[in-house]
């Protein structure tokens, strides 16, 4: 059975298969390969900071590649053995890591469901900002964040941009109400994408 998944033509030389040639490489044991039948059109945005707060520590990219001394503080007993890996991660300068080949499945969702379907690693692209849930992010973070998925649109055929508190209520609150929804509405709107309600109107 094929495991290809439907995709543009890219109309940019930005990619090298999945693999977005504007990132960092840093490859990530962490995924698998997408169903057959997936359609790759929704972006979840996160957000993450190891220590918890505290950033450009290098442990985020020790958690993704399974590196991580769970002994080097004490919050990280609390996620010891966990294996995850978005496919990027934006710093808190603006800088772009990609772990995880676009075209593969990430482990970044989990347990999961929106648009009307079950498990959203599936089908999705994962994009982590570097960042404390309900804090805000920078300007390069947003700036970045707009190019990564203008050029994700390119190639694939998204429709949807949500947070991992949209698609996991339940569980998550990432990125938070310090995120700005609107901002980044309104540097995608010609895209057409569909983003998530405000929380009044939900």
């Amino acid at each position: 059975m094929s495991t290809d998944v439907p995709r543009r033509t890219p109309k940019s030389s930005r990619w090298t298969g999945g693999w977005y040639l504007n990132a960092r490489r840093v490859d990530s044991p962490n995924f698998g390969p997408r169903p057959a039948e997936a359609v790759i059109d929704l972006v979840v945005v996160h957000s993450i900071s190891l220590p918890p707060g505290e950033y450009g520590t290098g442990d985020i990219e020790r958690l993704f590649t399974n590196t991580l001394d769970w002994d080097a503080h004490p919050y990280f007993n609390t996620i010891r053995g966990i294996q995850v890996s978005s496919h990027f991660v934006i710093a808190r300068s603006g800088t772009i890591t990609q772990f995880v080949d676009c075209d593969q499945r990430a482990w970044h969702a989990g347990g999961s469901h929106y648009r009307g379907r079950d498990n959203c690693n599936d089908d999705s692209i994962g994009i982590e900002l570097e960042g404390l849930e309900g804090e805000s992010f920078t300007e390069a973070q947003y700036t970045a964040l707009t190019s990564l998925c203008r050029d994700l649109d390119q190639r694939y055929c998204i429709r949807f941009i949500a947070g991992h508190e949209h698609v996991a209520p339940d569980r998550k609150r990432d990125p938070g109400p310090g995120f700005e929804w609107q901002k980044l509405r309104n540097k995608l709107c010609d895209l057409g994408w569909w983003f998530p309600l405000p929380a009044s109107n939900r």
